[in-house]
Formats: structure tokens, sequence, C-alpha cells
């Protein structure tokens, strides 16, 4: 009994081992931002201070960028990120991020269009309202999350 237990505990030890870093990778984000822009350096130590492994990519042609990931001009931010598989553009609240990863849709990435006051990086304002857009990859879109005041 005590060689099963054992043989048991050390395939859930070598499980974990390699699985751990393919969970890791899902939280790897790259983010391409202006090199003189300070709201998206907010938005990206927030993220790591989620638990993001952040890399900061600094670029003076963002729209190179959008233009590889196909993101639609009403959609756009002033920073994207790349994380899992998607894009996250703009100033995203981190449950959106958090939302996406944990459930995996089919579409290219979310969206917050502009830099709208109070969203993440743009100050702490209780009175922020906004969505959150789904993009798809035919660059179609419709409301993911929608951020109302509290209270």
């Amino acid at each position: 009994m005590r060689r099963r237990a054992f043989l048991i505990s050390a395939a859930a030890t070598a499980s974990v081992w390699m699985i751990g870093p393919a969970l890791a990778a899902g939280r790897v984000m790259v983010v391409y931002k202006d090199p003189n822009c300070g709201c998206c350096h907010e938005w990206a130590a927030a993220m790591k201070g989620a638990g993001f492994q952040v890399k900061i990519e600094n670029v003076d042609d963002l729209s190179a960028i959008k233009q590889r990931h196909a993101i639609p001009d009403e959609m756009q931010g002033c920073h994207t990120a790349v994380v899992g598989g998607y894009y996250v553009e703009g100033h995203v609240p981190l449950d959106a991020v958090e939302r996406l990863l944990a459930e995996r849709p089919d579409i290219a990435g979310i969206a917050v269009p502009g830099m709208p006051v109070g969203s993440l990086g743009m100050g702490d304002d209780p009175r922020a309202s906004y969505d959150v857009f789904a993009v798809n990859r035919d660059g179609t879109s419709a409301i993911y999350q929608s951020v109302r005041p509290k209270g």
C-alpha cells in the first residue's frame, strides 16, 4: 500500500511540475506602448501587481502593432498587450483580462477604445463608465463587459 501511495504522490508531483510552466505561460504579457506614455506604464504596473509577468516593449509606431493584430480602428486604445494568444487593447480592467483567460472565448481579443477617464491606468474615478468589447477575428465586436459607477 505504501508503494502505491508513493507512486501516486510521485505522479501527482510530476504532473504539477510539468503543468506549472504551461499555466504560467498564460500569465506572460507583452505590452506595446509609446515610450513617453505614463498611463500605459500605470496599466502595465497594475497587471504586474496582479501576478502577470509583464514585458514592456516601447515602440515609436504603435499602428504597426495594431495592424499586425488586425485591431479595428474603432477599437483602438493607447497601448496593445498580448497575452494567452489574445490581444488586450487599451485600458482594459484586470477582471476582464482574468475573465478572458479563464473563459478562453473564440475571439481575437478584448478592447477599451480611447482612454476613458477612470479606467485602469487613467485615474481612480468612482464615476467611471465605459464598455469592454470582445473583438471577433472578422473585426466585428460586441460588449464583453460593462464598467459602471459603484453605489
